[in-house]
């Protein structure tokens, strides 16, 4: 399967890279508490360099320590049959699928022709959740710019999440609408508004740690999204002085702005118990394994 880049395009877009500083203090900081219930370590697709097979990428997961991964939308039923026989035979589990068409043709666009493309893509993507045994699809509804208004951006991309609703309903997977750099559901309240408007068990929210640092505080809509959080992406983020675009960047794990002890404690008083996926750049083993360690210390606490 093509290994997708474009999302982590999309969400550096406006960011310009800078030498990272020093590792903080937080990192060798004794962790207090880990959040309640068990929760199941995974990585993206991405993270696994695509120079590998499908087979080889899921043994370097667990080589490093994940039990799950977060797969791309297959669109070849075969290339989707491997996946899944590689998944089996490396005990590693697909837990979400993050779905692909809507970054070049999002549900709020006014052409018809990119609707139907990102349509027909969660459809393939609820198929392949199916399939793998995964519970939930990522989609970021919607992307509001110069040709497309918040207000259409919100009501196209409901109208077509309500068309998918029954599809999700009987593969038994949620659609989890997710935070990114689209300039749509910008606070936690507007975001659990949206979640709450199809009143449906059907459609929650994915929330991504690192994508809110530059207008809020990621433990804040943990605790304002609550029960409504599936699933959960973590990057972490680096205002950098001033918040200055030539400083600010993403960073890894413990080195930027997030509060992980505020996001284990927020963790566990909604009694999250779900995947923590870390969506990072690609690596080997050694990096991949660093990751998995920064995990296990900032998010569970050991």
């Amino acid at each position: 399967m093509k290994n997708n880049h474009s999302r982590r395009d999309f969400l550096k877009a406006s960011v310009a890279a800078a030498a990272a500083a020093g590792v903080p203090t937080a990192l060798a900081a004794a962790p207090p508490a880990a959040p309640k219930g068990k929760m199941v370590k995974g990585l993206v697709w991405g993270m696994l360099p695509e120079k590998l097979s499908i087979a080889d990428r899921f043994k370097l997961a667990a080589d490093a320590g994940f039990e799950a991964v977060e797969a791309y939308t297959a669109e070849d039923p075969k290339v989707a049959e491997e996946i899944k026989k590689a998944a089996d035979n490396n005990k590693i589990k697909i837990t979400s699928v993050m779905n692909q068409a809507h970054w070049d043709a999002p549900l709020s666009s006014s052409d018809p022709a990119a609707v139907k493309k990102s349509m027909d893509g969660m459809k393939t993507s609820l198929q392949n959740a199916k399939l793998w045994g995964a519970d939930t699809v990522l989609l970021v509804p919607a992307v509001v710019n110069p040709q497309t208004s918040y207000k259409q951006a919100w009501d196209r991309s409901q109208k077509q999440i309500r068309e998918l609703i029954p599809a999700a309903a009987e593969a038994k997977v949620v659609i989890a609408v997710e935070e990114v750099w689209n300039k749509f559901l910008l606070s936690p309240l507007e975001f659990a508004s949206y979640v709450d408007s199809f009143k449906s068990p059907w459609v929650k929210a994915y929330f991504d740690v690192g994508n809110v640092v530059i207008f809020g505080y990621p433990q804040d809509w943990i605790r304002t999204l609550g029960k409504r959080i599936v699933k959960v992406h973590l990057k972490d983020f680096k205002m950098g002085k001033g918040w200055s675009p030539v400083t600010a960047q993403f960073v890894k794990l413990g080195e930027g702005d997030v509060d992980w002890a505020e996001i284990r404690a927020a963790l566990g008083e909604i009694g999250y118990a779900g995947t923590v996926t870390a969506e990072l750049d690609e690596g080997d083993l050694t990096y991949l394994s660093d990751v998995s360690r920064r995990i296990d210390r900032l998010v569970f606490g050991m």
